[in-house]
Protein backbone atom coordinates (compact mmCIF):
# COMPACT_ATOMS: atom_id res chain seq x y z
CA UNK A 1 0.00 0.00 0.00
CA UNK A 2 1.76 3.26 -1.13
CA UNK A 3 0.86 5.49 1.84
CA UNK A 4 2.53 3.46 4.68
CA UNK A 5 5.67 2.88 2.62
CA UNK A 6 5.97 6.61 1.95
CA UNK A 7 5.48 7.40 5.62
CA UNK A 8 8.37 5.14 6.69
CA UNK A 9 10.91 5.79 3.96
CA UNK A 10 13.72 6.48 6.44
CA UNK A 11 13.45 2.97 7.94
CA UNK A 12 14.72 -0.19 6.26
CA UNK A 13 12.77 -2.30 8.78
CA UNK A 14 10.93 -1.05 11.88
CA UNK A 15 10.71 -3.57 14.71
CA UNK A 16 10.16 -3.36 18.47
CA UNK A 17 9.23 -5.54 21.41
CA UNK A 18 5.62 -5.71 22.42
CA UNK A 19 3.14 -7.64 24.54
CA UNK A 20 0.48 -9.43 22.54
CA UNK A 21 -2.81 -10.83 23.78
CA UNK A 22 -4.65 -13.08 21.36
CA UNK A 23 -7.98 -12.89 23.24
CA UNK A 24 -9.19 -10.98 26.30
CA UNK A 25 -8.81 -14.21 28.32
CA UNK A 26 -5.28 -14.98 27.04
CA UNK A 27 -2.16 -14.04 28.98
CA UNK A 28 0.17 -11.40 27.58
CA UNK A 29 2.90 -12.85 25.40
CA UNK A 30 6.18 -11.19 24.49
CA UNK A 31 6.44 -10.68 20.71
CA UNK A 32 8.44 -8.81 18.12
CA UNK A 33 6.22 -6.24 16.40
CA UNK A 34 7.23 -5.49 12.80
CA UNK A 35 5.81 -2.81 10.49
CA UNK A 36 5.75 -3.91 6.85
CA UNK A 37 4.45 -2.31 3.66
CA UNK A 38 0.82 -3.08 4.44
CA UNK A 39 0.75 -5.12 7.67
CA UNK A 40 1.65 -5.06 11.33
CA UNK A 41 3.10 -8.47 12.19
CA UNK A 42 3.51 -10.11 15.62
CA UNK A 43 6.28 -12.75 15.66
CA UNK A 44 7.57 -15.24 18.21
CA UNK A 45 10.97 -13.82 19.36
CA UNK A 46 12.48 -17.30 19.68
CA UNK A 47 11.45 -18.81 16.34
CA UNK A 48 10.60 -15.72 14.26
CA UNK A 49 7.36 -17.51 13.44
CA UNK A 50 4.52 -15.08 12.62
CA UNK A 51 1.75 -15.26 15.21
CA UNK A 52 -0.63 -12.66 13.77
CA UNK A 53 -0.92 -10.28 10.82
CA UNK A 54 -2.91 -7.07 11.02
CA UNK A 55 -3.91 -4.87 8.11
CA UNK A 56 -2.34 -1.46 8.68
CA UNK A 57 -5.35 0.53 7.38
CA UNK A 58 -7.51 -1.12 10.08
CA UNK A 59 -5.08 -0.78 13.02
CA UNK A 60 -6.54 1.40 15.78
CA UNK A 61 -4.97 2.76 18.98
CA UNK A 62 -7.49 2.35 21.77
CA UNK A 63 -5.69 4.46 24.45
CA UNK A 64 -4.45 7.65 22.77
CA UNK A 65 -1.92 9.61 24.89
CA UNK A 66 -1.24 6.75 27.30
CA UNK A 67 1.68 4.34 27.67
CA UNK A 68 2.12 1.63 26.82
CA UNK A 69 0.20 2.27 23.60
CA UNK A 70 -2.42 -0.40 23.00
CA UNK A 71 -3.40 -1.29 19.46
CA UNK A 72 -6.09 -3.55 18.05
CA UNK A 73 -6.73 -4.75 14.51
CA UNK A 74 -10.39 -3.76 14.81
CA UNK A 75 -11.43 -0.79 16.88
CA UNK A 76 -15.06 -1.92 16.97
CA UNK A 77 -14.26 -5.27 18.59
CA UNK A 78 -10.80 -5.04 20.32
CA UNK A 79 -10.47 -8.73 21.21
CA UNK A 80 -6.87 -9.03 20.03
CA UNK A 81 -4.42 -6.39 21.29
CA UNK A 82 -0.74 -5.54 21.39
CA UNK A 83 0.98 -3.21 23.87
CA UNK A 84 4.01 -1.21 22.73
CA UNK A 85 6.14 1.20 24.76
CA UNK A 86 8.91 1.82 22.21
CA UNK A 87 8.64 5.53 21.23
CA UNK A 88 10.13 4.96 17.77
CA UNK A 89 7.65 2.19 16.98
CA UNK A 90 4.75 4.25 18.34
CA UNK A 91 5.83 7.24 16.26
CA UNK A 92 6.21 5.01 13.20
CA UNK A 93 2.71 3.58 13.59
CA UNK A 94 1.26 7.05 14.22
CA UNK A 95 2.97 8.33 11.11
CA UNK A 96 1.49 5.47 9.14
CA UNK A 97 -1.95 6.32 10.57
CA UNK A 98 -1.60 9.95 9.45
CA UNK A 99 -0.43 8.88 6.01
CA UNK A 100 -3.41 6.55 5.67
CA UNK A 101 -5.79 9.33 6.74
CA UNK A 102 -4.34 11.67 4.10
CA UNK A 103 -4.42 8.88 1.51
CA UNK A 104 -8.10 8.35 2.23
CA UNK A 105 -8.93 12.06 2.28
CA UNK A 106 -7.41 12.81 -1.11
CA UNK A 107 -9.71 10.42 -3.04
CA UNK A 108 -12.60 11.82 -1.02
CA UNK A 109 -11.71 15.34 -2.08
CA UNK A 110 -11.19 14.10 -5.61
CA UNK A 111 -14.63 12.56 -5.58
CA UNK A 112 -15.98 15.87 -4.34
CA UNK A 113 -14.24 17.75 -7.14
CA UNK A 114 -15.48 15.22 -9.68
CA UNK A 115 -18.99 15.54 -8.27
CA UNK A 116 -18.86 19.33 -8.51
CA UNK A 117 -17.48 19.18 -12.04
CA UNK A 118 -20.18 16.68 -12.96
CA UNK A 119 -22.85 18.98 -11.55
CA UNK A 120 -21.39 21.94 -13.48
CA UNK A 121 -21.31 19.88 -16.67
CA UNK A 122 -24.91 18.80 -16.11
CA UNK A 123 -25.96 22.40 -15.45
CA UNK A 124 -24.18 23.51 -18.62
CA UNK A 125 -25.90 20.75 -20.56
CA UNK A 126 -29.27 21.80 -19.16
CA UNK A 127 -28.49 25.44 -19.94
CA UNK A 128 -27.33 24.94 -23.52
CA UNK A 129 -28.93 21.65 -24.59
CA UNK A 130 -32.29 21.56 -22.85
CA UNK A 131 -33.76 24.80 -24.29
CA UNK A 132 -33.04 23.75 -27.86
CA UNK A 133 -34.27 20.22 -27.12
CA UNK A 134 -37.57 21.64 -25.87
CA UNK A 135 -37.87 23.91 -28.90
CA UNK A 136 -37.18 20.96 -31.24
CA UNK A 137 -39.80 18.95 -29.36
CA UNK A 138 -42.34 21.76 -29.71
CA UNK A 139 -41.69 21.95 -33.45
CA UNK A 140 -41.94 18.18 -33.83
CA UNK A 141 -45.29 17.82 -32.06
CA UNK A 142 -46.93 20.99 -33.39
CA UNK A 143 -50.13 19.95 -35.24
CA UNK A 144 -50.86 21.51 -38.65
CA UNK A 145 -53.13 24.19 -37.17
CA UNK A 146 -50.40 25.37 -34.77
CA UNK A 147 -47.80 25.30 -37.53
CA UNK A 148 -50.11 27.44 -39.70
CA UNK A 149 -50.51 29.88 -36.78
CA UNK A 150 -46.72 30.18 -36.62
CA UNK A 151 -46.52 30.66 -40.39
CA UNK A 152 -49.13 33.41 -40.34
CA UNK A 153 -47.22 35.15 -37.53
CA UNK A 154 -44.06 35.00 -39.64
CA UNK A 155 -45.94 36.33 -42.67
CA UNK A 156 -47.37 39.20 -40.61
CA UNK A 157 -43.86 40.22 -39.61
CA UNK A 158 -42.53 39.76 -43.14
CA UNK A 159 -45.17 42.23 -44.38
CA UNK A 160 -43.29 45.00 -42.55
CA UNK A 161 -40.42 44.55 -45.03
CA UNK A 162 -42.09 43.09 -48.13
CA UNK A 163 -45.36 44.99 -48.08
CA UNK A 164 -48.88 43.91 -47.20
CA UNK A 165 -50.13 40.68 -48.73
CA UNK A 166 -51.88 41.27 -52.06
CA UNK A 167 -55.55 40.38 -51.56
CA UNK A 168 -57.32 40.97 -54.86
CA UNK A 169 -60.00 38.31 -54.70
CA UNK A 170 -59.86 37.08 -58.28
CA UNK A 171 -56.11 36.52 -58.11
CA UNK A 172 -56.26 34.74 -54.75
CA UNK A 173 -58.98 32.45 -56.08
CA UNK A 174 -56.60 31.35 -58.84
CA UNK A 175 -53.87 30.62 -56.27
CA UNK A 176 -56.28 28.68 -54.07
CA UNK A 177 -57.29 26.59 -57.07
CA UNK A 178 -53.79 25.83 -58.40
CA UNK A 179 -51.91 25.36 -55.08
CA UNK A 180 -53.34 21.89 -54.26
CA UNK A 181 -52.33 20.66 -57.72
CA UNK A 182 -48.77 21.95 -57.37
CA UNK A 183 -47.73 21.66 -53.75
CA UNK A 184 -50.38 19.92 -51.63
CA UNK A 185 -53.99 19.90 -50.51
CA UNK A 186 -53.40 22.08 -47.44
CA UNK A 187 -51.01 24.55 -49.07
CA UNK A 188 -51.77 28.26 -48.94
CA UNK A 189 -49.96 30.65 -51.27
CA UNK A 190 -49.77 34.38 -50.62
CA UNK A 191 -48.23 37.11 -52.76
CA UNK A 192 -46.38 40.18 -51.49
CA UNK A 193 -45.50 43.27 -53.57
CA UNK A 194 -41.75 43.18 -52.92
CA UNK A 195 -39.45 41.06 -55.10
CA UNK A 196 -38.41 37.81 -53.41
CA UNK A 197 -36.54 36.27 -56.34
CA UNK A 198 -38.70 33.19 -55.93
CA UNK A 199 -40.91 31.64 -53.28
CA UNK A 200 -40.34 30.91 -49.61
CA UNK A 201 -41.90 28.19 -47.51
CA UNK A 202 -43.18 29.27 -44.10
CA UNK A 203 -44.45 27.00 -41.31
CA UNK A 204 -47.85 25.38 -41.76
CA UNK A 205 -47.49 24.67 -45.49
CA UNK A 206 -47.69 28.41 -46.15
CA UNK A 207 -45.86 29.84 -49.17
CA UNK A 208 -45.08 33.43 -49.99
CA UNK A 209 -44.38 34.53 -53.56
CA UNK A 210 -42.97 37.83 -54.77
CA UNK A 211 -45.06 39.80 -57.26
CA UNK A 212 -41.93 40.28 -59.39
CA UNK A 213 -42.27 36.74 -60.74
CA UNK A 214 -45.85 37.33 -61.81
CA UNK A 215 -45.04 40.66 -63.42
CA UNK A 216 -41.89 39.71 -65.34
CA UNK A 217 -42.54 36.21 -66.68
CA UNK A 218 -44.65 35.37 -69.76
CA UNK A 219 -46.61 32.60 -68.09
CA UNK A 220 -47.30 30.85 -64.78
CA UNK A 221 -44.70 28.10 -65.29
CA UNK A 222 -41.84 29.96 -63.58
CA UNK A 223 -43.94 30.83 -60.52
CA UNK A 224 -45.21 27.26 -60.36
CA UNK A 225 -41.62 26.01 -60.53
CA UNK A 226 -40.55 28.25 -57.66
CA UNK A 227 -43.39 26.97 -55.48
CA UNK A 228 -42.40 23.36 -56.18
CA UNK A 229 -38.75 24.20 -55.46
CA UNK A 230 -39.69 25.90 -52.18
CA UNK A 231 -41.56 22.77 -51.10
CA UNK A 232 -38.59 20.55 -51.90
CA UNK A 233 -36.00 22.91 -50.39
CA UNK A 234 -37.37 23.02 -46.83
CA UNK A 235 -39.41 20.51 -44.82
CA UNK A 236 -42.38 22.00 -42.98
CA UNK A 237 -41.03 20.77 -39.62
CA UNK A 238 -37.73 22.48 -40.35
CA UNK A 239 -39.47 25.75 -41.21
CA UNK A 240 -41.42 25.48 -37.95
CA UNK A 241 -38.26 24.74 -35.98
CA UNK A 242 -36.39 27.71 -37.47
CA UNK A 243 -39.26 30.02 -36.57
CA UNK A 244 -39.56 28.69 -33.01
CA UNK A 245 -35.83 29.08 -32.47
CA UNK A 246 -36.29 32.74 -33.29
CA UNK A 247 -39.30 32.96 -30.96
CA UNK A 248 -37.33 31.41 -28.09
CA UNK A 249 -37.88 28.91 -25.31
CA UNK A 250 -40.71 30.69 -23.49
CA UNK A 251 -42.78 30.93 -26.67
CA UNK A 252 -42.10 27.27 -27.43
CA UNK A 253 -43.33 26.34 -23.94
CA UNK A 254 -46.33 28.61 -24.37
CA UNK A 255 -47.14 26.93 -27.67
CA UNK A 256 -46.98 23.47 -26.07
CA UNK A 257 -49.09 24.43 -23.06
CA UNK A 258 -51.51 27.09 -24.36
CA UNK A 259 -51.36 26.51 -28.11
CA UNK A 260 -50.60 30.19 -28.81
CA UNK A 261 -47.63 32.51 -29.31
CA UNK A 262 -47.05 35.91 -27.76
CA UNK A 263 -47.91 38.85 -30.00
CA UNK A 264 -44.26 39.78 -30.61
CA UNK A 265 -42.92 36.21 -30.88
CA UNK A 266 -41.88 36.61 -34.54
CA UNK A 267 -40.83 40.23 -34.37
CA UNK A 268 -37.88 40.76 -36.70
CA UNK A 269 -37.99 37.25 -38.14
CA UNK A 270 -39.44 38.33 -41.48
CA UNK A 271 -36.56 40.74 -42.04
CA UNK A 272 -34.13 38.00 -41.02
CA UNK A 273 -35.62 35.65 -43.62
CA UNK A 274 -35.38 38.24 -46.37
CA UNK A 275 -31.72 38.86 -45.53
CA UNK A 276 -30.91 35.18 -46.08
CA UNK A 277 -30.30 33.53 -49.42
CA UNK A 278 -33.31 31.79 -50.86
CA UNK A 279 -33.09 28.06 -50.07
CA UNK A 280 -32.67 25.96 -53.20
CA UNK A 281 -33.32 22.23 -53.45
CA UNK A 282 -31.00 19.66 -54.96
CA UNK A 283 -31.23 20.28 -58.71
CA UNK A 284 -31.44 16.54 -59.36
CA UNK A 285 -34.75 16.39 -57.48
CA UNK A 286 -36.44 19.00 -59.64
CA UNK A 287 -36.92 17.31 -63.07
CA UNK A 288 -38.84 14.31 -61.64
CA UNK A 289 -41.07 16.64 -59.60
CA UNK A 290 -41.73 18.83 -62.64
CA UNK A 291 -42.37 15.82 -64.84
CA UNK A 292 -44.98 14.53 -62.39
CA UNK A 293 -46.93 17.76 -62.90
CA UNK A 294 -46.29 18.05 -66.63
CA UNK A 295 -44.10 21.14 -66.23
CA UNK A 296 -41.02 22.28 -68.11
CA UNK A 297 -37.98 23.11 -65.98
CA UNK A 298 -36.74 25.72 -68.45
CA UNK A 299 -38.98 28.67 -67.40
CA UNK A 300 -37.97 28.10 -63.78
CA UNK A 301 -34.30 27.81 -64.71
CA UNK A 302 -34.38 30.94 -66.90
CA UNK A 303 -36.01 32.94 -64.09
CA UNK A 304 -32.92 32.17 -61.98
CA UNK A 305 -30.37 32.79 -64.72
CA UNK A 306 -31.68 34.19 -68.02
CA UNK A 307 -28.48 33.11 -69.80
CA UNK A 308 -29.01 29.52 -68.71
CA UNK A 309 -25.31 29.04 -67.99
CA UNK A 310 -25.68 28.42 -64.23
CA UNK A 311 -28.71 26.18 -64.65
CA UNK A 312 -27.79 24.26 -67.78
CA UNK A 313 -28.36 20.81 -66.18
CA UNK A 314 -31.96 21.82 -65.44
CA UNK A 315 -32.53 22.95 -69.00
CA UNK A 316 -30.99 19.82 -70.45
CA UNK A 317 -33.08 17.62 -68.13
CA UNK A 318 -36.31 19.38 -69.07
CA UNK A 319 -39.08 16.72 -68.86
CA UNK A 320 -40.89 18.23 -71.82
CA UNK A 321 -37.76 17.72 -73.96
CA UNK A 322 -37.73 14.13 -72.74
CA UNK A 323 -41.24 13.55 -74.04
CA UNK A 324 -43.49 14.42 -71.07
CA UNK A 325 -46.83 15.80 -72.17
CA UNK A 326 -47.04 19.45 -71.05
CA UNK A 327 -49.89 20.42 -68.77
CA UNK A 328 -51.76 23.66 -69.17
CA UNK A 329 -51.67 25.26 -65.73
CA UNK A 330 -53.97 28.23 -66.21
CA UNK A 331 -56.23 29.74 -68.82
CA UNK A 332 -55.33 33.16 -70.18
CA UNK A 333 -58.05 34.69 -68.01
CA UNK A 334 -56.74 32.97 -64.88
CA UNK A 335 -53.16 34.05 -65.58
CA UNK A 336 -54.27 37.64 -66.13
CA UNK A 337 -56.21 37.61 -62.85
CA UNK A 338 -53.17 36.24 -61.04
CA UNK A 339 -50.89 38.88 -62.54
CA UNK A 340 -53.26 41.58 -61.25
CA UNK A 341 -53.45 40.22 -57.68
CA UNK A 342 -51.57 43.25 -56.35
CA UNK A 343 -53.47 45.78 -58.46
CA UNK A 344 -55.67 47.25 -55.76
Amino acid sequence: MPAPVTALTEFQRLEAQGSWRETPESRLREVIVSVGAATLTMMDPKSDRPLSHWSLPAVTRINPGQLPAIYTPNGQAPDETVEIDDPLMIEGIERVQRAIAIHRAVPGRLRGVVTVLGAVAMLAALTFWLPDALIRHAARIAPPAQARTIGLAVLADLEHSAGAVCRRRSGQQVLDWIAPQLIGDQALVQVVPAPLNGARRLPGDLYVLGNDLLATTPGPEASAGHLIAARLAVEDKQATLDALRHAGLMNALRLMTLGTLSRDAMQGYGETLLSQSLPRPDLAALPPAFAERGLSTEPYARSIDPTGAAVLPLIEADPIRQGTTPARLLTDEQWLALQQICAG
